[in-house]
């Protein structure tokens, strides 16, 4: 359930939320950093003990199978997945592994993600680092621009922590509370706003999850030609919408043009820094510049809307 309380922790101060949507896979092997290197969209060379980034990985015809938060530790790196794919993802990773020394473990079930947001966040971690131990992993998340942070924390040792939090004030988020500032900031949720029929240019997170140096992909063929001899140019593009008047759609509501079909919404939330209804979906390649008016047929009625910039709101690091 959306709080206030919440979202102005996650705004203007810090709160934590408990990731349970998420799940973690740990790659382990003396291979594993050049193995992952040539399935995924990033660099994942390029990420120090420590470091996290944010990827894709793809099927050869340049199709989203999952996208995931990337965490280099010194001995593995962890793969922060979409809970409800964590085990189909190991198998099939697994059934990638011939010669080379890579051991992909699901850890879901034994290690929460907890997230931390909001400008004062980096100092909460900062307190909190007396209560963590050594097995709790602290990952800076530069994926949506603004200060935020992932722990990987054992579940017998949540516990700690949370108490930790409840003693430097730091507000539990419910996840449909994340869920508008995820909106508002305008990043596509796999499951959601991505599918597997995705290819990442439709849902323009190229700029964070595509090394366009790094050297070979799954599915690095496609992304290149559509990039350097399309001039980038795809079918359809992810956009944010805008609704006044009190008007809003619900995700899943077609969007036309003069009676033609153009596209169809994927996630809808208030925006409370906005004082009105935002959405994101996918339109068309001639309708995605910003100031575009449209219709959105929810149930019985046709709704205004009209195709705005990303990110709605920007909150910066």
């Amino acid at each position: 359930m959306f709080s206030e309380a919440g979202y102005r922790a996650l705004t203007t101060g810090c709160g934590y939320v408990r990731r349970a949507d998420r799940g973690v896979l740990r790659v382990a092997g003396a291979d594993r950093v050049t193995w992952l290197q040539g399935l995924l969209t990033n660099d994942v060379a390029a990420l120090g003990p420590g470091e996290a980034g944010y990827a894709a990985y793809l099927t050869p015809q340049g199709r989203m199978t999952s996208d995931m938060r990337v965490v280099a530790l010194p001995d593995a790196v962890l793969m922060d997945v979409p809970s409800p794919l964590a085990a189909s993802l190991r198998e099939r990773l697994e059934g990638l592994v011939f010669a080379e020394d890579v051991h992909v473990d699901d850890l879901s079930s034994s290690v929460l993600v907890v997230d931390l947001h909001g400008p004062s966040s980096s100092d909460a971690v900062e307190a909190l680092k007396d209560h963590l131990s050594p097995v709790d992993h602290v990952v800076r998340d530069r994926s949506s621009g603004a200060t935020a942070w992932a722990m990987y924390v054992p579940r017998d040792g949540v516990a700690g922590v949370v108490d930790a939090l409840a003693e430097l004030d730091v507000l539990e988020v419910s996840l449909a509370t994340l869920e508008v500032v995820r909106i508002e900031a305008g990043i596509p949720r796999f499951l959601v706003d991505m599918r597997e029929d995705t290819i990442p240019l439709e849902a323009g997170i190229e700029d964070r999850a595509i090394s366009f140096t790094k050297g070979c992909y799954v599915g690095q063929e496609i992304i290149v030609r559509v990039v350097q001899r399309g001039s980038g140019r795809v079918a359809r593009r992810l956009v944010g919408f805008a609704f006044s008047d009190g008007e809003t759609g619900l995700a899943g509501d077609r969007v036309v043009s003069a009676g033609r079909d153009v596209g169809r919404l994927t996630s809808v939330a208030w925006s409370p820094t906005l004082g009105h209804a935002i959405a994101l979906g996918y339109v068309h390649r001639d309708f995605v510049e910003p100031g575009t008016g449209l219709e959105v047929v929810s149930e019985d009625r046709r709704v205004p809307a009209t195709v705005a910039a990303l990110p709605f709101v920007r909150r910066e690091s």
